[in-house]
Order: structure tokens, then C-alpha cells, then sequence
């Protein structure tokens, strides 16, 4: 879910201009799953660029004040909302403590690293939104830890609908600072891609699994 339209948009075009996300609808990328797809998103970049963490930094801290209150604490997904949640966090000035996809193999075996403590009314931090099946496994871990979940944000989600349908079975709010649909408005209004390039996008995104990369432009 979207709070604010102009947000949506100034975000992506920020991932656009430092190539957080490409958009090659004539080259596809393959994923891990196997998938063919015309976008990849790597949100890590924008750690490397001080004005636009600043700017991912201060709209995730000041839409969970506006959604949840100030938590007591922030908790990144690892590997990847690691950096941007402890600056979410840094700037609440509230603990942090990130959730790892499984427990170490050796010391304390730590899923949750990091101190929190129960009962602690927390908000997820995450940079990216797929399947959502990652982050919903490092709620799982907070609740078992008998910590209060109160909703998640994130940077940017692809809106599949198999996201939404595993957020809604969990009960868990999802609000991202921008997403698919926004992205593809703002990439053809600022001429990363044309009319036709936004139209092979937007078919990928009804059905990605089984998409089909040879198209004509």
C-alpha cells in the first residue's frame, strides 16, 4: 500500500538514477527462481549515495510515526534492509535488531541478532518486496521471540498478487515507498523507457512466472 503518491514517484525516480532498478525490457534478467524478467531491483545501492539513503532514511521513519507511533524498536531483514533499517532506526532513535533467514550453525545460534525485548511493539524494516515470503518468515521469528509486530515497510515492492495474498493470511499491513505501477509511470514520464517498452513491463507483471522474453519492440 501506498501513502503518498508524490513520494511513490520521487522514489523511483531515485532507484532509476543511480540503477537501484534497471528496466531491460529487451535483455531480460534471470532470477533465482528461474524467472525471466525485464526489471531487476537491488535496493543495497543506495546505501552508496548519502543524499538519497538521507531521503529512504527520513520517509520510511516518518511513515511509520504516521501509521504506528514511534516504536520501541526497528527490525531490518537481513542481508538486505540491514543498512537501511539501522538508519531507520538511528534516526527514531530507538534500538535495532535485524532477523537472519535462519539460525547460525555455530556460537548462539542466533536468529535474531541484536537485543529486543518481549512484549516490544516493533516495526519490520525491508528493502525489497517480492513473494513477501522472506520477511513473513522473519515476522514469524519476532512473534516466537514474543515480540509485537505491528505492520512493515518498505522501499519498494513488485505488487505480485501472491504478495499480498501471503501478507493478508499472516495479518501483517504492508506499506512500501513506492511500487511497480508508480515506477513504470515515472520511468516512461522521465524517458528511461517508451510507450511500447512500458506496455512489454506491464504484461510481465500480470503473469512473471511465465512470461515470455521474445518480443518484438
Amino acid at each position: 500500500m501506498i501513502l503518498h503518491k508524490e513520494t511513490a514517484h520521487k522514489t523511483a525516480e531515485l532507484l532509476l538514477q543511480i540503477n537501484a532498478i534497471k528496466l531491460q525490457p529487451q535483455k531480460p534478467f534471470t532470477w533465482a527462481s528461474g524467472w525471466q524478467s525485464p526489471i531487476y531491483c537491488d535496493n543495497r545501492i543506495t546505501l552508496s549515495y548519502p543524499i538519497i539513503r538521507t531521503y529512504l532514511r527520513e520517509q520510511l521513519a516518518k511513515q511509520i510515526e504516521e501509521l504506528y507511533g514511534k516504536p520501541d524498536a526497528i527490525a531490518g531483514v537481513a542481508t538486505g534492509a540491514i543498512g537501511i533499517g539501522m538508519l531507520v532506526a538511528d534516526y527514531l532513535n530507538v534500538p535495532f535488531c535485524y532477523v537472519r533467514p535462519e539460525a547460525k550453525k555455530h556460537g548462539r545460534q542466533n536468529k535474531i541478532e541484536g537485543f529486543v525485548e518481549k512484549g516490544a511493539n516493533v516495526v519490520v524494516v525491508e528493502d525489497l518486496i517480492s513473494t513477501g515470503k522472506s520477511s513473513l518468515l522473519a515476522v514469524k521469528a519476532l512473534n516466537e521471540a514474543g515480540v509485537n509486530v505491528k505492520g512493515m515497510v518498505a522501499i519498494f515492492t513488485y505488487g505480485f498478487d501472491v504478495a499480498s495474498e501471503n501478507f493478508k493470511k499472516e495479518d501483517i499491513t504492508l506499506h512500501t515507498l513506492s511500487d511497480y505501477e508508480h515506477l513504470l509511470v515515472q520511468a516512461e514520464r522521465s524517458h528511461y523507457i517508451n510507450t511500447e517498452e512500458a506496455a512489454i513491463l506491464s504484461q510481465w507483471r500480470k503473469d512473471p512466472a511465465n512470461w515470455n522474453p521474445t518480443v518484438k519492440l
